[in-house]
């Protein structure tokens, strides 16, 4: 250890003008041992400095640097574990505490020892050592003697005095005086001695001789004690009245500071009070507007949409820290619950209202259609329920399961109103298909229907029906292979009236695609028109954004996937609410194609035409839409009654070219014909057709 501490001193506080007195070997306390030195030291220069170094070996050598310093004032607490038994654990309290472990007993005694030494040294300072020994902090050292406690290097440092210039010069002007100063030193000395004595006696003399001096001196320094008693008595009362003076500037610094926290605090208040003021006051007039606000005039609907957007602000005010503790805002929330409540349940009770006499008053409308192939438009209903469409939003989110409720009795509604006219609707345009054939029936009962009538109605429609694919297209490869046939028929069967019939036939169908037409163009802007509608009274998106990219439209994706989602469930609402309004649409046309094909089987025709048309419309609008949907269903039915239209027409073709062959054989078997049909070349023009 003593070649560790000349090392130290050597290599890093003698170029710091520091001198070291303690040291000792330790580790932290609770982790790898990682060994380093705690150095107590004192600098030579005045004022002395005490300081606790922390050095450690350095990893890539052998030399030693510093790594931490405190200094010895800052020590508050020594703590050495146990007085009692050894143990090598201390702790040193600076600004936090410090665990060490020393490598012995021994070493952390003798460095405690050095602390408390330093301590009363230089510091005078009341360090506090626990569970330290009585015998190691030599606390019965007297006061006369601590001035020598640091140690033996310590009291050597203070016992060398080193001499001034003026003594350097005098001791240099002595020796040149006397030329064996250097030769002869006890001589030297010993002259030095006895001039001392000469100046000793001279001064003895001197003061014998000015006593009277020294008397008057005396007085004097008592007059002088006696002026600077009161003196001292001044300053006393002076040093009273400033202390006097500063305990009241310390009050009025006091005051001041406790004013301005005052203040600060006032200010901090009055921002809260003016934030809950300003987000969390619903005016008179919007609680007025909630509680009693007309919802059948449009400036009472206005303020009503006004109001609700001012309390639903108040409710989603977002409360700063500890805001939800204040009775004030308790009370303030618990009113804007009730008036939110107390105005959902009046702004429900008006809608059902709403509903119930609109649906009345469409009801007393159905006579006046009657008599029409049109279905009553809602046009102004919806006209004036979307002026609602804000107080929906509004009620959709504040009170979802009456907003639920006000979409059922919509829906009950509706769909029940729609069903009476859509019924209605359907029997007349049934009534008018039915009153056609009728009619046509008992005009021509006699005339059977011709295939001259089939070729010229197939032959009008085929530009119509080029566009469809499957069974139009094997309508038109029976139509070319049929063509002999039909011409091979006889010119007695053309006799019966068969232009008529075929004009009969071309009416028939012509009023009949124009009934179906009328149908389908009422029902259309009807179904869109409603569904619109829902969408914008009940706030359900049903439509994505779109932007233009080369000059085609691309769906933009939303920004978020609460979007998306949202998007979706709001798609399937408004489905599921057209579905149940118009529930009855898709039985009514069945019914109607059914009737239309079993009138005349070649109308399906026509209905596959306008059908597949009318897809392709309400696809290109909204390809997910109601009527998109439902006329594609319907579309299914119409081609399958199309299918067997076809086979049942190869049937009756097939059927009726082998009743020509057996007419044919017969007339050339019976002895009346007398072989006419091959007389001078002529063929009959049944066997040219074949």
């Amino acid at each position: 250890m003593t070649a560790i501490k000349h090392a130290l001193q050597r290599d890093i506080f003698t170029p710091n003008d520091e001198r070291l007195l303690g040291i000792v070997n330790v580790c932290k306390a609770g982790k790898k041992k990682k060994n380093c030195f705690l150095c107590a030291t004192v600098t030579t220069e005045r004022p002395v400095q005490v300081k606790v170094v922390k050095v450690k070996k350095s990893d890539k050598g052998d030399f030693y640097k510093r790594q931490q310093t405190w200094e010895l004032r800052d020590l508050t607490e020594v703590d050495a574990k146990d007085a009692s038994k050894e143990n090598p654990e201390f702790d040193l309290y600076f600004e936090k505490v410090y665990r060490w472990v020393a490598s012995s007993t021994a070493e952390k005694n003798s460095f405690i020892s050095c602390i408390w030494k330093l301590n009363q040294r230089y510091l005078r300072k009341k360090v506090e050592f626990v569970n330290v020994s009585s015998q190691l902090l030599e606390e019965s050292v007297p006061s006369g003697e601590s001035q020598s406690v640091a140690g033996g290097d310590e009291d050597a440092l203070d016992e060398y005095q080193e001499l001034s210039t003026r003594e350097e010069q005098d001791i240099e002007s002595m020796m040149e005086t006397c030329e064996y100063a250097i030769s002869n030193a006890e001589a030297f000395t010993e002259q030095l001695s006895r001039e001392l004595q000469v100046l000793d006696g001279a001064n003895i003399q001197s003061i014998m001789a000015s006593e009277k001096q020294v008397n008057i001196l005396m007085q004097l320094l008592d007059e002088a004690l006696a002026e600077v008693d009161t003196i001292e008595g001044k300053l006393s009362s002076y040093e009273e009245m400033l202390q006097s003076v500063k305990d009241q500037m310390d009050q009025i610094s006091q005051s001041n500071r406790l004013i301005q926290i005052s203040n600060t605090n006032n200010g901090k208040l009055l921002d809260e009070i003016q934030f809950l003021v300003n987000y969390m006051d619903l005016s008179k007039g919007h609680i007025r507007a909630l509680l009693e606000g007309d919802l059948s005039s449009p400036k009472g609907i206005e303020a009503c949409i006004n109001a609700s957007e001012a309390l639903l602000q108040c409710i989603n005010v977002a409360l700063r820290p500890g805001h939800d503790k204040l009775t004030a805002v308790k009370q303030q929330r618990e009113l804007f619950s009730e008036l939110r409540d107390k105005f959902a349940r009046r702004l429900t009770n008006h809608l059902n209202n709403v509903f119930i006499h609109q649906g009345h008053d469409q009801s007393s409308t159905l006579s006046q259609h009657a008599a029409e192939l049109t279905l009553p438009k809602h046009n102004p209903l919806h006209r004036d329920l979307l002026r609602y469409a804000k107080l929906m939003e509004w009620l959709k989110n504040t009170q979802r399961e009456m907003y639920e409720g006000l979409s059922r009795t919509y829906v009950d509604y509706m769909s029940r109103l729609y069903e009476r006219e859509i019924k209605e609707f359907f029997e007349v345009a049934k009534i008018k298909m039915a009153g056609t054939t009728k009619e046509a029936k008992g005009k021509f009962a006699t005339l059977p229907r011709k295939e001259s009538a089939l070729k010229q109605e197939t032959e009008s429609l085929h530009g119509s029906s080029g566009k469809l694919t499957g069974s139009t297209s094997s309508l038109n490869k029976l139509n070319v292979q049929g063509s002999n046939s039909r011409r091979s028929q006889s010119s007695s069967l053309l006799d019966m009236g068969n232009m008529s019939a075929s004009d009969l036939d071309v009416a028939d169908r012509t009023k009949f695609d124009k009934i179906f037409e009328q149908v389908l163009s009422e029902l259309e802007p009807l179904c869109l028109a409603e569904q619109d509608f829902i969408s914008k009274f009940f706030k359900l998106q049903q439509h994505m954004e779109m932007e233009e990219v080369d000059g085609n439209a691309l769906p933009r994706m939303p920004p978020y996937m609460e979007h998306r989602h949202s998007l979706s469930s709001d798609k399937d609402t408004v489905r599921l609410m057209m579905n149940k309004i118009f529930q009855s649409i898709e039985t009514e046309l069945n019914s109607l194609i059914a009737l239309g094909d079993k009138i005349d089987s070649f109308n399906s025709l026509y209905m596959l035409v306008k059908m597949s048309h009318h897809v392709w419309t309400a696809e290109n609008v909204d390809p997910a839409s109601y009527l998109s949907t439902t006329l594609g269903n319907v579309l299914v039915t119409v081609k399958r009654n199309f299918d067997k239209c076809i086979v049942r027409l190869s049937f009756r073709r097939v059927s009726k070219l082998l009743r020509i062959l057996s007419g044919f054989s017969m007339s050339i078997l019976s002895p009346q014909s007398g072989g006419v049909a091959l007389h001078a070349g002529r063929v009959h023009p049944s066997v040219q057709a074949l």
